[in-house]
Parts: structure tokens; C-alpha cells; sequence
């Protein structure tokens, strides 16, 4: 009865909007909305079966999200007009005006938004919400080729009219008396004239599009925005970065553990630099602008112009310093377009800053700009506010283990029956040590295959984007450095939840009454959550006041898929490596024995370069255990 409601009022609403008869192509679209409004979200087809979670490419995940959103660019805001009273014919590129895209009117807008309170933004935080972009793409891809048909059999009818039409007038017009004394020729011109050529232009004014048009307006709902497609764009660079990639091997598509190839056009690279020039980031505008003008001089297909690119890669090489080759590059552009706007001012602005610069070195001679072309290295990456990201990201690449024989020697496996307890008598955990100080663990089999699903399935239609907590307030809120989508369950929803909380409290010893609930996240696009600490540290002393339980004293992170490429939890601090393996827990304390914070525990999840990452954590908290975990005699116990 509800469905039914909500589908009548859908209806009526794109019929309003439209001022025609509603004519959805595809009977998953209706269900998709009952259940979008239930709350359930978008994770069951219309036959109410589960879908299952493809393998991930980030460069197809960066292109569906640009191709949902529609290209478009947005307006380009000059970054100031200091540079100008500078030097007044100095010009700075500017983006031009992005093109209007359509929308439901303000009323229907606000009724559709009246049932749609459940759509989530920021679609690329999480693969598994991605992946049924998809599916929606599938769809409309369908409704497409059934408006084509829709066009063509239109079109195919009118010119079978034609085609009739022009041998009748033919004879018709040879002799117009000898053909109108035949008094059936005289009634079916009257005929035509008055019935038949209204039928044609009732068929001609016929539009197949209602029904393409009214699935787009529902599949709109879901479609990523701007700043998904920006947040996808960043993520591609972040994970360049982390990996050492250069542009070429992203633009063919060439990543470990990726079995097919994904390709970046002239103009994907073009939109990606100027998303990096957008952010100010010049770093990233040189290297996305130099490939999208190395495989447009190779000879691909393109819609950008030369200058356009050699417009943006001129200025982002003189941010970076390189006066030389800015003016090359400003040479190059007014060779092809003299009359430029902007290009003859940037020239002299170049050549007269480079002549200031050559006078105080007492050069007289300008050195010639390099010949060789820019790539990853040419230029010094910008440092940032992280002070560990060299040692951070080289751990991500596999750099800087720490694993030495001695320390490996150390390292044992066991069966561990959490100090005899009944549930684990009979079948013990298997139990490896990752790391010997601080001491880390990994449980084989820690979760089924059911029990994954199960969770992934509860957590689905709740995942929203993660946050932090604000060391000075306390608040929860979000932050670039941690890229995922997060849910909490309670025990008490599941049966499944329950056992798994039971589990992690045999496992540790330590009671999970007073723990966080168990919180599922998965990782986006070039997902990562960038270095930190669980517990708090004492100029925070406000975190978890509100909860009552004391700071973080463990975690226990268990691992609900494979990775393909990147996704490992790695220690800055003493130089670890773990990486993701689908059903196994990791565990390690935060606090030492006597409730001060192990500083070592320092950990990040990075970027997952290819695949579809999904983890779940229990952030054990102080209170409740006193007598399972006995404070220490010393600070470090």
C-alpha cells in the first residue's frame, strides 16, 4: 500500500512537471524509490535480491562519477588582483561559465525532496555505495536505447509517409485536372488534407523522450555532484602520490593488480588539471596538463583546444618556479594564437621577471628551457601539514619495513583459547604475532564469510560520510585526511552483531560492555585514513567525557575483504606493514598498564589504490576493565 502510495505521487509529480503521462521504461525504478524512502537505500534490484560488490578500478570509479554528474566546469575565481597591480597586462586563465543543467521545478523540487530525505552526498567516501552507480548507469543506458528505437520507428513512419506522399504527388501534379476528374482521386485529396496530414503532424509532434527523460529525473537523486567528481579527481592525484605513479600510467589505466585497463582521455586529463589548478595546487595542474598535451601531440581525438592546455600548463610551470619553461611554453601558445588574451601579456610579464632575475645573478645570457619533458620528479612535491608523509607513504609502497630477521625470529603463531574459555576450548582462535614491541596480533578466521555479508549488509543503507573527533571540542566532524564511509551497529540488532561482540571478548579478555559499537567503514576512492592516534592524548582530555568510559585502552580492526593494491595499516613509529586479508583480526593496546597513552600505536590506513576495501573495528574503552587488565607498576608496564 505505502509502495503503491509512493509511486502514484512519484507519478504525479514528473507528470506536473511535464504536463504528460509519466512512461517509465524500467519497473526497477519504482521499487528502487520505495525502498530509497524506507530507508533501505539502493543496495537491491527490483526483484529484492542482492547485489553483489565489483571489483574496483579508481580510474572507472573517477570516470562513472564524471559521466553521472554530466561535464560541466565550474566558475573560476582569479586568485588576486595583486599580481595584476603588479604588472597590469598579466592575465590569469579563467574557467569558463559552467552550462546550466536541468532541474525539476522549485515546487516539484520540494515535494521530491520531501520523500528523498534519506540520499546521502559525498558518494565517492564509499566504493560500496559506488558500485550501484552502475546499475543505475545500466538502466539508463537501457531507457536510452529504447528512446532511439522510439525515434527511429517514429522517424522510419514518417518517411514511409514521404515516400507514398511523393509518387502520389507525382501523378497528382503531371496533370492536375485529368488526375481530379476521377472522383476517388477528388475524395482522397479531401481526405488527406483534412485527416491524414493531421495524423502526420500529430505523429511528428510526437516525443519519444518522455520516457528517458522522466527515468533521468528520477535516477537524478542519486547522481554524484561536483564535488564527488572533485573528490575523485583529488583522490587519483593522492593516490599518484602515495604510489609513485606517473601520469601516463594512470591515463593508460596500468596499476597493479588491475586484470583490465581503464584510459584517461586528452580531456579527462585536461579536467583533471584543472581541478588541481582550481585547488591552487600547481604541482598536480603541471603534471595532468603536460600528459593531456603529450597525448594530444601524439595524435588523440580531443574536444579542448591546444592553447587551453598550454594556457594552464604555462602559468601552473611559472607557480613552480620555472621561469625558463613557462616562457617556451607562452611562446608555443602565441604561435598557435597570436590574438590570445591572455598569452602576449604573460610573455612579456615572463620575459621581464626573467631579465630581473638574470640581473641580480649577473647573467647576462638566459639559459635555454629544458628539452626534456615534465614527469613525476621534475619538480619537488609541495610539503604539507603531515610531518611523517615520506615515511608514511614509502610504508604504503612497501619502503622502510622494519622486519628484520632478529625481530622476525621473535615473532611466533599459536592457538589461543582466551586464558580457557569455554567458547574457545573446543576450537581455538589461530593466533599470529604481527609485530613483537608493541606487541600486535592477527586472528585467522576471526569473521565467516556469512557473518561479513551479514554486517555489510546491516551497514549498507546507514553509511554516511566518517568523521573525527575534534581534539579541542570533542565533536565529531569531518576531515580530508579520512576518506570512508562509516556505520555503527548495535548488538541488540542482530544476533550476528551480538556474536561477533561476544567473540572480540573472548578473544581480548576484556569486556565490550563499555566498548564503542561496532563500526563498519568503507574505504572510496584512493580511500585512506591518514595517520592518528585511537585514544587520546592529554591536550585532548575532553574526547570521550561525554561516553563516561575512560580513553581507548585497545583495538581490535577486523579486515571484511581482500584489497588487490594498497588499503595496508602501517606504524610510521617503528615501521609496519599490515596488509588487509578478508576474515582476520589484528588487536593491539593503546594504553599502557598503567592508563598512559602508547605513543608507538600511531597507525594509518592507506590510500587503497584497486579494489573495494571494507573493515570493522570495537574501540575497547578503560572502564570495566580493572580486573582483567591490572594496572602496572611502572609508566611503560
Amino acid at each position: 500500500m505505502k509502495c503503491a502510495f509512493r509511486r502514484r505521487f512519484l507519478t504525479r509529480v514528473c507528470t506536473w512537471q511535464r504536463k504528460k503521462s509519466l512512461q517509465i521504461t524500467n519497473s526497477g525504478v519504482y521499487n528502487r524509490f520505495a525502498r530509497t524512502v524506507k530507508g533501505v537505500g539502493l543496495f537491491y534490484n527490483h526483484k529484492g535480491t542482492k547485489r553483489r560488490t565489483a571489483r574496483t578500478n579508481p580510474l572507472e570509479s573517477g570516470l562513472a562519477t564524471k559521466w553521472c554528474r554530466g561535464v560541466h566546469d565550474q566558475n573560476h575565481i582569479s586568485f588576486t588582483e595583486a599580481a595584476s597591480s603588479l604588472y597590469p597586462t598579466f592575465v590569469f586563465p579563467v574557467l569558463s561559465t559552467s552550462t546550466m543543467r536541468k532541474h525539476l521545478s522549485l515546487p516539484a523540487l520540494a515535494l521530491v525532496c520531501c520523500c528523498f530525505w534519506g540520499i546521502q552526498a559525498e558518494v565517492y567516501t564509499s566504493i560500496g555505495q559506488m558500485t550501484d552507480l552502475i546499475y543505475t548507469e545500466k538502466e539508463l543506458v537501457q531507457s536510452l536505447k529504447e528512446y532511439i528505437q522510439a525515434e527511429e520507428s517514429k522517424l522510419a513512419a514518417v518517411k514511409s509517409w514521404a515516400n507514398k506522399l511523393d509518387v502520389l504527388t507525382l501523378a497528382s501534379t503531371s496533370d492536375p485536372e485529368v488526375y481530379l476528374a476521377h472522383p476517388v482521386n477528388a475524395y482522397k485529396l479531401m481526405k488527406r488534407l483534412n485527416t491524414e496530414w493531421s495524423e502526420l503532424e500529430s505523429l511528428v509532434l510526437q516525443d519519444p523522450s518522455d520516457g528517458f527523460i522522466s527515468n533521468m529525473t528520477v535516477h537524478r537523486q542519486y547522481f554524484p555532484d561536483e564535488e564527488d567528481e572533485k573528490g575523485a579527481a583529488k583522490a587519483l592525484m593522492r593516490l599518484q602520490d602515495t604510489y609513485k605513479l606517473d601520469s601516463e600510467s594512470f591515463s593508460k589505466g596500468k596499476l597493479p593488480g588491475v586484470h583490465h585497463n581503464a584510459i584517461l582521455t586528452v580531456d579527462d586529463c585536461y579536467d583533471m588539471g584543472k581541478t588541481a589548478y582550481n585547488e591552487a595546487d600547481y604541482y598536480h595542474a603541471v603534471l595532468w596538463m603536460q600528459q593531456a598535451l603529450r597525448q594530444m601531440d601524439a595524435g588523440e581525438e580531443h574536444v579542448v583546444s591546444k592553447a587551453d592546455v598550454l594556457d594552464y600548463l604555462s602559468y601552473s610551470v611559472y607557480q613552480m618556479g620555472d621561469l625558463p619553461r613557462a616562457i617556451e611554453l607562452t611562446r608555443r601558445l602565441v604561435a598557435i594564437d597570436s590574438s590570445h588574451q591572455r598569452a602576449g601579456g604573460n610573455l612579456r610579464y615572463f620575459e621581464k621577471l626573467l631579465s630581473k632575475q638574470l640581473k641580480e645573478l649577473n647573467q647576462e645570457v638566459q639559459e635555454p628551457a629544458t628539452e626534456e619533458p615534465i614527469q613525476l620528479g621534475t619538480y619537488k612535491r609541495p610539503k604539507d601539514y603531515l610531518p611523517e608523509r615520506e615515511i608514511y607513504e614509502g610504508l604504503c609502497r612497501g619502503e622502510g619495513v622494519k622486519m628484520t630477521s632478529a625481530r622476525r625470529s621473535r615473532l611466533y603463531c599459536r592457538y589461543h583459547d582466551g586464558n580457557r574459555n569455554p567458547r574457545l576450548l573446543l576450537q581455538p582462535m589461530k593466533e599470529e604475532d604481527e609485530w613483537d614491541s608493541p606487541h600486535i596480533v592477527r586472528y585467522l578466521n576471526a569473521l565467516s564469510d556469512s557473518e561479513i555479508e551479514k554486517i555489510k549488509e546491516l551497514a549498507k543503507p546507514r553509511l554516511a560520510r566518517a568523521t573525527v573527533r575534534d581534539p579541542k571540542t570533542g565533536v565529531l566532524t569531518t576531515a580530508n585526511y579520512r576518506v570512508s564511509k562509516s556505520a555503527w551497529l548495535e548488538g541488540e540488532e542482530d544476533p550476528v552483531i551480538e556474536r561477533v561482540n561476544q567473540r572480540i571478548e573472548d578473544i581480548t579478555g576484556l569486556t565490550t560492555q563499555t566498548a564503542e559499537l561496532l563500526q563498519i567503514a568503507n574505504y572510496g576512492v584512493g580511500g585512506q585514513y591518514e595517520p592518528h592516534f585511537d585514544f587520546s592524548r592529554k591536550d585532548e582530555p575532553d574526547a570521550f567525557k561525554t561516553l563516561g568510559t575512560g580513553n581507548r585502552v585497545a583495538t581490535f580492526l577486523n579486515y571484511m575483504s581482500d584489497v588487490e593494491a594498497g588499503g595496508a595499516t602501517v606504524f610510521p613509529d617503528f615501521g609496519a606493514a599490515i596488509y588487509p586479508k578478508k576474515g582476520t583480526a589484528v588487536f593491539w593496546y593503546n594504553l599502557f598498564r598503567s592508563g598512559e597513552g602508547d605513543y608507538r600505536t600511531r597507525h594509518a590506513a592507506c590510500p587503497v589504490l584497486v579494489g573495494c576495501k571494507w573493515v570493522s573495528n570495537k574501540w575497547i574503552h578503560e572502564r570495566g576493565q580493572e580486573f582483567r587488565r591490572p594496572c602496572g607498576l611502572t609508566e611503560v608496564d
